[in-house]
């Protein structure tokens, strides 16, 4: 395996930083997941986007430019000889001293780009549809560290995907600060009630693959909403299921105990994922 690593690649085993850079010690830095279909890196320029976004809330200053990371994570793809693969963008803020003050990092942030394979669920699950449930742990509040950010301190999700692994569940909700749902530890959440689409509006990361399912539903005259959902909402909801870029889109059938519609994934859901996989196949930048 080659890692992308400041400019160079090098061995699994030699990508290595300082035990003294702030991604490490403190969870300063920003990521991004991307996904390659058969030689196409889908939503590479929008996954970029997000990535300097984020850095630039967190004032890091990534030293490519974007088109220069986009040819980065193309080149690591081809390095490594992968057609299908899950690409790990990470920009940390670079090596400082003990202290939190990030004006002791000195040099550049470090960039890291790693390719692999990458199995989140089952493939069963995507046929018959997954359990969840709802954790204890709330998303972080927008006034604490915003939802928008996807950044390197991923406690928060880590915390209620423990509690979902304990429960022996492999996904869980998690609502926000207002009791509200915001969005799985690692996907969106979408729920179809009568025909209509709608997924949470605050309190959740910009999915990229959400953004992508919601541009399909309304190509093809399907109504949507971004909206305050809650749980008594899903439970009634006639269908339910999860985005992102590792899972695309995983139907869900039961959350909290409560038997989701008829149980089984659902006609709406259904033609999302056919329609996600047909885009995936044709929609990218090609290497």
């Amino acid at each position: 395996m080659k890692i992308y690593l400041n400019g160079q690649f090098v061995e699994k085993h030699e990508a290595k930083v300082s035990v003294f850079d702030h991604g490490l010690l403190y969870g300063d830095g920003a990521f991004e997941g991307i996904r390659s279909y058969n030689s196409l890196v889908f939503k590479l320029k929008e996954h970029v986007a997000r990535l300097y976004e984020t850095a630039h809330t967190l004032m890091i200053k990534i030293p490519l430019t974007r088109q220069q990371m986009m040819n980065a994570v193309v080149d690591t793809l081809k390095a490594n000889n992968l057609k299908d693969a899950y690409i790990r963008v990470v920009v940390t803020r670079g090596e400082g001293d003990l202290g939190l003050d990030p004006r002791k990092c000195k040099g550049q942030a470090n960039i890291i780009i790693i390719a692999d394979k990458i199995t989140l669920y089952a493939k069963e699950l995507y046929n018959k549809g997954m359990e969840i449930i709802t954790v204890p742990t709330p998303r972080n509040s927008p006034e604490a560290i915003n939802p928008l950010l996807k950044s390197l301190n991923y406690l928060n999700n880590i915390l209620a995907k423990i509690e979902a692994n304990n429960a022996g569940y492999s996904e869980a909700i998690m609502l926000d600060h207002l009791g509200y749902v915001a969005e799985c530890t690692g996907d969106n959440i979408f729920i179809v009630k009568k025909g209509v689409l709608s997924t949470p509006s605050q309190g959740r990361l910009e999915g990229i693959t959400r953004d992508a399912v919601l541009a399909l539903a309304q190509k093809n005259k399907i109504e949507t909403k971004e909206c305050l959902i809650t749980r008594h909402e899903v439970y009634t909801a006639d269908e339910c299921f999860l985005t992102g870029t590792a899972a695309e889109i995983i139907p869900v059938v039961k959350v909290d105990g409560r038997v989701i519609g008829e149980g089984t994934p659902g006609p709406v859901t259904k033609k999302m994922m056919k329609m996600f996989h047909e885009t995936t196949a044709k929609d990218g930048v090609r290497y």
